[in-house]
């Protein structure tokens, strides 16, 4: 079977965003849910929108730039939180 690349889901205290999806994408994050829930044995899938802050922060562990990027911000004493608007 094809492992996914999303793990489990960490209980975390939640920061509200909210963001407008199209559709298309919307719906296979359901199927990415539903797959996510045969393959650990859930009874229900998580809902669709527990899975984007997962997904976000694989996407920037595995992106080179942002991290060397981010690395260099935080040598030169840059913010590690929020960025400035």
């Amino acid at each position: 079977m094809t492992k996914l690349r999303l793990a489990t889901i960490e209980d975390e205290k939640p920061v509200r965003l909210t963001v407008d999806l199209p559709a298309a994408l919307y719906r296979d994050l359901v199927a990415y849910a539903e797959i996510m829930a045969r393959q650990d044995n859930l009874s229900e899938p998580y809902p669709p929108a527990r899975l984007v802050a997962p997904m976000l922060a694989r996407f920037m562990q595995a992106d080179r730039g942002f991290r060397r990027l981010r690395n260099e911000q935080t040598r030169e004493g840059g913010r590690s939180g929020t960025p400035s608007a």
